[in-house]
């Protein structure tokens, strides 16, 4: 059930009139409490002359989610003109922090409750609102804007900061990337933080983006300006814990409540205060935020974060049915037409529902609404080849086949692709080069991934970029980012690291890029990389003991083979060719020419680095 945001947050109904209202279960007039509003103009709030004004809201009983407080406010009312200090913003346009405090007559006054339906934010955990806002224009474009087919996916993950300081930045990179071959962004949290450098996945606003990274327009620029490039757009959510500034499970603690009407352990409690999806508020909270978003923001979906925080199984309240809920509302909307309408194309829903359900991404592919999923399986496969176990090469195999994962699958009717995400980088782990050596700069944070080892890398993207799946690109990746991240402790999300692009032009960033924008090239126009079957050539001997991988993506009359070689010589290994003919390779155009049809080939591949033969549809 979608929440009555009509209602709820900060929202001006008439030239300076602002209605404000929040739900505050358990929290009632009748018990003693009184809510106020403090407000004031972002321009007058580190002035020490000029106080915030204060309003006391109004209690009343919703039918469906029980104690609502509310107040309106004439911010241009002439009792405020008349009386408000010199110099001070009060009454004009623009952005106005607020926040509530609640007081009882035998308690303490709690203090700095952030609005919870608050569609943007001030610095630090306030609350905010526009003034005057006047929605953004949606270009023309967007008009006939289609979300792409699952399986053509090129994802390119990114915190907006990093990659390009602020929004107007990373909208400034928009061409590099769709020129790089990205089809889609997957977009670290943009939800509010108390915090100005962090990861973002202890939220404290759901519904609007971050200050430090802009407003409101600006995130609806970004999403528009990415759409006129074909580049899909889907957001980080954080559902399955918040931060202990979130008001539901602040003003409780602070209360000294036993229960919650919102948080609490439900499933896996891994990190930050756990949410409740017992709870039916809870519910409807997030999937009121996922519709937001949608409906508002116009993103194609979402990567949802510690899916293990609310799996409850496939029949549970938690994310299985959230997944199924957002979903069917989407299904319900074929007929609505308007911006909807990106989801449709030949009768499929393209909607893009990315699980990180690391411990069974199999299930949650299988049982879910979720369309594709992150999985740990490849990195762990890969990390295994690099530090030298070639047990670990068949591991791989399997790995970029996707062996064990669903296809489609078919439910209440519904029949839905599914497919899994593949990257060796993404923003949990260091760079793949730090796994090859470091430079110890005496400090945890400031290791680095010597870029010199760089081509040690090479097989393994070559790999990524042609195997089964959607290939991931975590940012800067694709010209030899080498950050080092700690495996535990604040270290990891609170520390800066801008991506930099200085490396584009070095020698090492320019042949990592020229190698990746071969690969990206050569997947979006050869359909078997995409939505080919792939057979991996699975022999010890043959191939393992030297540090060889062979695996083939075939379509129909269309066949590539891919041999990989993570050793540090060349290596001449044999193989059968299924099909005679004429065979380009894709990389450097060492071609193979009248191939017999099943008969021993040898073929060679250099070391740390890879080989890609394509047979001539012509020969």
């Amino acid at each position: 059930m979608i929440l009555p945001l009509d209602k709820l947050g900060a929202r001006e109904v008439a030239g300076g009139v602002v209605d404000f209202g929040l739900f505050l279960p358990w929290v009632s007039a009748n018990d003693g409490y009184q809510l106020w509003l403090k407000i004031i103009h972002e321009k007058d709030q580190f002035l020490q002359d000029i106080p915030p004004h204060e309003f006391e809201l109004t209690h009343s009983l919703d039918s469906e989610y029980g104690d609502y407080w509310s107040v309106k406010v004439d911010i241009k009312s002439e009792a405020f003109t008349q009386r408000k200090r010199p110099n001070s913003a009060w009454g004009s346009e623009g952005t106005y922090v607020y926040r509530y405090c609640l007081r009882h007559r035998d308690r303490t006054e709690i203090d700095w409750i952030i609005d919870p339906f608050a569609r943007e934010f001030g610095v630090g955990k306030l609350s905010a609102f526009t003034l005057g806002y006047r929605p953004y224009e949606w270009s023309q474009e967007e008009k006939d804007w289609k979300t792409p087919v699952l399986k053509d996916l090129v994802l390119y993950e990114l915190m907006i900061n990093e990659f390009g300081g602020d929004i107007d930045g990373a909208i400034a990179q928009l061409d590099y990337l769709a020129d790089l071959g990205i089809n889609c962004i997957e977009v670290m949290p943009v939800s509010n933080v108390g915090m100005t450098v962090d990861w973002g996945f202890l939220p404290i606003g759901y519904f609007g983006v971050d200050e430090r990274f802009g407003n409101r327009k600006d995130l609806q620029r970004l999403i528009d300006a990415a759409h006129q490039r074909k580049i899909a757009v889907i957001l980080d959510a954080v559902y399955g814990h918040t931060s202990d500034s979130f008001p539901y499970s602040y003003v409780y603690r602070q209360l000294g409540y036993r229960e919650n009407p919102f948080m609490g352990t439900f499933a896996k409690d891994y990190f930050g205060e756990s949410t409740d999806f017992n709870r039916q508020f809870t519910q409807d909270f997030f999937y009121t935020v996922n519709y937001h978003w949608i409906e508002t923001y116009h993103v194609d979906g979402f990567r949802y974060d510690c899916v293990p925080n609310y799996w409850d199984g496939a029949t549970g309240v938690g994310y299985a049915s959230l997944t199924f809920n957002t979903y069917q509302t989407i299904k319900d909307k074929q007929s609505a037409g308007g911006y909807w309408q990106r989801f449709f194309n030949n009768d499929k829903i393209n909607l893009i529902q990315c699980a990180e359900q690391l411990e069974g991404p199999q299930e949650i592919l299988a049982k879910t609404y979720s369309n594709c999923t992150w999985q740990n399986e490849t990195l762990g496969a890969v990390k295994g080849v690099a530090s030298g176990n070639r047990d670990e090469l068949t591991n791989l195999g399997f790995r970029f086949g996707l062996i064990d994962y669903p296809q489609t699958v078919t439910t209440n009717d519904d029949t839905l692709e599914k497919t899994v995400l593949q990257y060796i980088e993404n923003h949990d782990h260091p760079r793949f080069v730090c796994n090859f050596g470091v430079i110890n700069r005496d400090n945890e944070l400031l290791k680095e991934g010597d870029r010199n080892l760089w081509y040690k890398v090479q097989p393994y993207l070559i790999g990524m970029l042609t195997a089964s799946g959607i290939p991931m690109l975590w940012q800067g990746q694709e010209f030899g980012e080498n950050y080092y991240i700690p495996d535990q402790g604040f270290g990891r999300v609170m520390l800066f690291r801008p991506v930099r692009w200085d490396y584009f032009y070095d020698p090492i960033g320019k042949s990592v890029i020229s190698l990746v924008r071969k690969l990206v090239k050569l997947r979006r126009e050869r359909s078997q990389f995409r939505t080919g079957e792939h057979f991996f050539y699975n022999h010890f001997d043959r191939y393992h003991a030297k540090n060889v991988l062979l695996f083939s993506r075939y379509e129909q009359n269309a066949f590539s083979l891919v041999a990989l070689n993570f050793g540090d010589t060349a290596q001449t290994v044999p193989f059968w060719f299924p099909m005679g003919g004429n065979y380009r390779e894709e990389l450097h155009g060492e071609n193979l020419n009248d191939v017999p049809q099943l008969e021993e080939t040898w073929i060679t591949i250099p070391g740390n680095y890879g080989r890609i033969w394509t047979k001539d549809e012509n020969s």
